[in-house]
């Protein structure tokens, strides 16, 4: 299980210890400290579409109004920070966030 965020978000660190409470082996992935392949980002965008970029980030608010309207998938590669975080991994299955629909997933 690969859990991608960044490990200074609280919401990254709160699915961190409840995935490993729950008896799983999450390994994180800091979008910081190792930059995604662009065929990650693709995979990510092709389940999650825009839902994958906050807007509600500090990176987002910003970005001028040309940057905002780039293309997703550069967006990202750009700024990694502006991905919606977490993305859970195992195998086929990918979920977006840790709210409550998301946990029932994983715990």
């Amino acid at each position: 299980m690969r859990v991608y965020g960044i490990k200074s978000c609280d919401t990254v660190r709160k699915a961190m210890k409840d995935l490993a409470a729950a008896g799983n082996a999450p390994e994180l992935v800091d979008l910081r400290e190792t930059p995604l392949e662009v065929s990650v980002w693709k995979r990510f965008l092709d389940d999650f579409g825009e839902a994958l970029i906050n807007r509600r980030s500090t990176t987002w608010r910003g970005l001028d109004e040309v940057e905002r309207g780039a293309d997703p998938l550069r967006l990202l590669t750009d700024h990694p920070t502006l991905m919606k975080r977490p993305v859970i991994e195992q195998g086929d299955r990918r979920t977006l966030g840790w709210d409550a629909k998301v946990r029932e997933i994983w715990l």
